[in-house]
């Protein structure tokens, strides 16, 4: 059981630490942060008992509605919502890169707890798989997210558009992620691998345009 755990923990923590150690960013109180880390991690409950009805119900008969609505709009929706309370509308943001880090936060959060809950199902010999691919997701669509939020806080003229953006974009990249994964069988790695590529130039790229911005 212990080895689930740190198994489970492991990834998050890693990718958490660096994006929160980088010098880019405002050293935010730790308090802050892991809060809505946990709010990412207490969203895994409600998420699961609601997808978990609705695929027995087979509400989202059609890959890519699952994907794109159970799936995407669902987690990426609700962990936007939280970021929007949590860390936009009190203040929390002390520069336009924070965002990014409050978005990778409840990303991770909801990733380690899900990463948990898959490895006592299915053992220990999940970890490396749910490490390359989703939990490394889950840190992208949490940079895009964020990177939004942040300029959106500090962009007044275009704050709808960010906000806008910030909910869109990491539905779509998850809805992506889950249609390959569901719907391309033994070829799945053959588009896995470019889609992760592109997901980790983004995420390099919007933390790139994000350290060049101060307030």
């Amino acid at each position: 059981m212990v080895s689930l755990v740190l198994a489970a923990l492991a990834p998050a923590m890693a990718l958490f630490s660096y994006v929160y150690l980088r010098d880019v960013y405002s050293k935010a109180k730790m308090f802050l942060v892991l809060r809505i880390f946990i709010i990412g991690a207490l969203l895994v409950v409600p998420i699961l008992v609601i997808q978990f009805a609705f695929t027995e119900e087979n509400v989202f008969p059609h890959p890519a509605a699952k994907a794109f609505l159970l799936y995407g709009f669902l987690e990426e929706g609700l962990k936007w919502l939280m970021l929007f309370v949590f860390a936009y509308q009190h203040g929390q943001l002390q520069r336009p890169g924070d965002g990014i880090l409050f978005g990778v936060s409840v990303s991770l959060g909801f990733a380690t707890v899900e990463n948990g809950l898959y490895m006592i199902a299915y053992g220990l010999e999940a970890a490396i798989p749910r490490t390359v691919l989703p939990t490394t997701a889950h840190a992208v669509y949490g940079i895009v997210m964020g990177y939004y939020i942040g300029q959106a806080k500090y962009k007044e003229d275009h704050k709808k558009m960010f906000l806008l953006l910030g909910a869109i974009l990491p539905i779509l990249l998850h809805g992506g992620y889950d249609f390959i994964l569901s719907s391309f069988g033994h070829y799945v790695l053959y588009a896995m691998i470019p889609f992760m590529v592109i997901l980790w130039l983004l995420a390099i790229w919007k933390l790139k345009k994000a350290s060049r911005f101060t307030v």
